[in-house]
């Protein structure tokens, strides 16, 4: 399960946005609403202790995975300009809720790797991390030679997910755990 204390990054602010003190964020969630919906967000720059702060308005720039938000007290550029690499966090135990055969990306993390051969479970390692730039992608540590490696999160390589039990099973194309 998702421990309750801990922060999820959903955005990176990539730089200011006019003269007003807009700035421009890469999301890296799939709720759009996090840049949309006024209301208390957490900014942390690099390793500091996240800081309270209120969104005011937010669009989507048309065509792109970035958003344009007015933060409360962020009133010129040279103060948008200032936190730029900030990331915007969310607490875990405000997550939205989820559909059946959804899951937080966070949820996965620790999760056992198995593949399924001549119908008996071969555990091969487990997620370790998760990489969410265009694609979703599973970072696993490999038991047998501690590689990484890098599994798209896809129902054709992750058929099962089983949160409860605390494990994955992936199909793997050829090669995939090689590369």
């Amino acid at each position: 399960m998702i421990n309750k204390n801990k922060w999820l990054t959903v955005g990176l602010i990539t730089s200011c946005h006019g003269i007003n003190g807009q700035v421009k964020v890469k999301s890296l969630s799939d709720f759009e609403e996090r840049f949309l919906k006024p209301g208390i967000r957490w900014l942390q720059k690099e390793d500091e202790p996240p800081s309270k702060i209120e969104l005011i308005s937010g669009f989507k720039q048309p065509g792109k995975e970035t958003f344009v938000i007015k933060l409360k007290d962020i009133n010129s550029r040279n103060h948008a300009e200032q936190l730029k690499k900030f990331k915007i966090l969310v607490k875990t135990n405000e997550l939205p809720k989820l559909k059946k055969e959804e899951f937080h990306l966070l949820e996965l993390i620790n999760l056992k790797v198995n593949t399924l051969e001549n119908d008996k479970l071969n555990t091969i390692g487990k997620v370790i991390n998760l990489e969410n730039e265009k694609n979703n992608l599973l970072v696993i540590k490999l038991f047998k030679n501690q590689k990484e490696v890098f599994i798209p999160f896809v129902k054709e390589i992750v058929p099962i997910v089983d949160i409860k039990n605390n494990f994955i099973i992936i199909n793997p194309p050829n090669g995939l755990l090689d590369l």
